[in-house]
């Protein structure tokens, strides 16, 4: 009973208490606003600030660039890798194919006779044809020759040797090649023979002609095969190129065979 009579003047003593004041430091009243807006935020927020910011925007941005132009070049460095492994393929199976093997021995244009061994340290484009034909050769010799004067327009290749070679002997002497070549390069060299020759090099490249029958002005035409021969400056056999090739797809395959030429001949 004495403790329930005491109880209302102990709760009156109670209210009259004040709180605890905050322990002062400069900048106090800073401190008690901080205090105040930090007691006003939730848990999430509190967590917020204590976490560490990430890279910005333009952080990001740089680190993506980053690593796109590092992929791309990975991939053109292995397409690039690719395609020189293609074309050590393919040349390696034309070697086999053993097409211009052995030499030949023929006239040029100027009368001088040539073997295969006076163009070695060459690069040479060859194409084989007639004088009298009406539009496949001039066309073929002319995308030749400006294969030619591509390559010849870029410093530090080497030079190329372009040569036409007659399947047309009866009539295509050496005066009949010194007319023909001179309309399409001043470095297109001619060559000519007998019958026999020229069938042994036509043999060797694997080149199909055969002379058709004579008009009233014994005129003919001779069916061949058409390709335009590459050979390297070890004077192999190295590529062809059908009628279908353009001069700026042969010259661009010349250029790769050139990048990845490594003599054979010690």
């Amino acid at each position: 009973m004495l403790l329930l009579a005491q109880a209302p003047k102990a709760w009156h003593r109670l209210f009259q208490l004040k709180p605890p004041a905050l322990p002062r430091t400069p900048g106090g009243e800073a401190q008690h606003v901080r205090y105040r807006l930090l007691s006003r935020q939730g848990p999430a927020e509190m967590g917020r600030q204590d976490q560490p910011q990430g890279p910005g925007l333009r952080t990001r941005l740089l680190i993506t660039a980053l690593i796109g132009a590092g992929l791309g070049g990975v991939w053109l460095a292995m397409r690039a890798e690719k395609e020189r492994w293609q074309q050590r393929q393919r040349t390696e199976a034309l070697r086999q194919a053993a097409v211009g093997q052995g030499d030949f021995s023929l006239l040029d244009h100027r009368g001088q006779a040539r073997c295969k061994a006076d163009f070695r340290g060459q690069w040479v484009l060859m194409y084989f044809g007639f004088t009298h034909c009406p539009d496949i050769c001039p066309e073929e010799l002319e995308k030749l020759v400006q294969v030619v004067r591509q390559l010849e327009a870029e410093p530090g290749l080497p030079p190329v040797q372009p040569i036409f070679i007659t399947v047309d002997p009866e009539r295509d002497d050496v005066a009949a090649m010194a007319h023909y070549v001179q309309d399409f390069h001043p470095r297109l060299l001619g060559l000519t023979g007998s019958a026999e020759q020229v069938a042994q090099v036509s043999r060797s490249y694997r080149v199909y002609y055969s002379a058709g029958p004579k008009d009233e002005d014994q005129d003919y035409i001779v069916d061949h095969s058409i390709a335009i021969y590459l050979l390297s400056p070890d004077g192999l056999f190295t590529d062809y190129y059908g009628r279908a090739r353009s001069a700026e797809q042969v010259a661009d395959s010349v250029r790769r065979h050139m990048a990845a030429f490594r003599s054979v001949l010690h």
